[in-house]
């Protein structure tokens, strides 16, 4: 018997504006931030990238690159993506030990 597996898409599972908040939520939570580029990648792709790449002035090939593994994009294109995605980020004190 032979199995096939089938592509894992993080986007396909960004169906709506309530789970891109929580998995947002939870990638801000780890405080890693080549994971959160990668998941603000996810949710661009998720919404759509030429319609990102639309709302900011960016080419697609270059909201790609900029989301890629390893990359290091320019807070000023990572500030136009979220406003393009219609996210809002907050500030709120944690508790300290």
């Amino acid at each position: 018997m032979t199995q096939t597996l089938t592509t894992f898409d993080m986007a396909a599972l960004l169906d709506s504006d309530e789970a891109i908040n929580e998995y947002l939520s939870q990638v801000l939570a780890d405080a890693d931030s080549d994971e959160l580029l990668r998941a603000l990648g996810y949710v661009a792709k998720a919404k759509g990238m030429a319609q990102i790449a639309r709302q900011t002035g960016m080419g697609r090939e270059s909201l790609y690159k900029a989301f890629a593994p390893g990359a290091k994009p320019r807070f000023e294109t990572v500030l136009k993506v979220l406003h393009a995605l219609g996210i809002e980020l907050h500030a709120h004190s944690i508790a300290t030990h």
